[in-house]
């Protein structure tokens, strides 16, 4: 495949992986273009754990979902993130950003232009729309077939200091690496976050990788092969867009966009 093209069709998975496990080769290769990343004077300041005990993933898989159950119940999941959040084609090709919902339930359709209401928020919950979600959640994670943790050095991540910065920065590029080489072997990836959403949730991610102190656990991925049909989940949303190049490339100052190029 060429490079542009594996850029180009690089995205998040939203539905299941196969239940294949990921080959030895494959995980040894997604390693091996991590660690090719660039990092400030070669610190490599990147870890890695890769999982596939299913227990583990199972014990992950629940935290997720009650994660999501929770965050979506109290409302904090969209306050946090409504201006992200896309109801109709047209507002997607006005931003260009953000994720469409395209995807609902018949029963909440009438009201997606009050989902960020307190009475859309009471809508959702009689529904159960946060369980819904959530259970979806944990049935993704729980079938994927490996996990990869990302950790970062703590002796180069110093929050408040240039090193913490530039290991960041490393940590991005890495995953970067791992997310095209994935379009490139048929596989697809998702950022496990919702622990991060929910206080107390994360540390138990922690304790059952066995996270040392020495390290700091960054984010969770859940990797696996993509079936030929993808499936999506009951509640789903799209985030083909772009933003045009005028509206993030600037000519010589940022008073300057460039023209010419969408």
């Amino acid at each position: 495949m060429e490079f542009l093209d594996v850029v180009r069709r690089r995205k998040t998975t939203n539905g299941p992986f196969l239940p294949d496990p990921v080959s030895p080769e494959h995980q040894r290769l997604l390693m091996e273009v991590a660690g090719r990343a660039p990092s400030q004077l070669n610190s490599q300041p990147w870890r890695f754990v890769l999982v596939e005990n299913r227990d583990t993933i199972e014990k992950v898989a629940e935290i997720s979902g009650a994660s999501m159950t929770e965050a979506m119940s109290n409302g904090t999941f969209f306050e946090r993130y409504k201006p992200y959040f896309r109801f109709s084609p047209a507002e997607m090709e006005e931003k260009r950003d953000g994720m469409l919902f395209d995807k609902l339930p018949a029963p909440l359709r009438p009201f997606t232009s009050q989902a960020f209401t307190p009475r859309g928020q009471k809508l959702m919950n009689l529904l159960h729309v946060p369980q819904t979600l959530g259970e979806e959640n944990r049935k993704l994670v729980a079938g994927s077939p490996l996990l990869l943790g990302v950790m970062l050095d703590r002796s180069e991540y110093r929050p408040g200091e240039l090193s913490s910065f530039y290991s960041v920065f490393s940590m991005g590029a890495a995953m970067e690496n791992v997310w095209l080489t994935t379009v490139e072997l048929g596989m697809g990836i998702q950022f496990v976050s919702f622990p991060m959403e929910v206080p107390g949730q994360w540390e138990r991610i922690v304790e059952l990788l066995g996270v040392p102190d020495e390290l700091e656990l960054m984010a969770v991925y859940r990797l696996g092969y993509l079936p030929e049909q993808q499936r999506r989940p009951a509640i789903d949303w799209t985030s083909h867009e772009r933003k045009r190049p005028s509206q993030y490339v600037f000519r010589e100052t940022c008073a300057t966009p460039q023209h010419g190029w969408d």
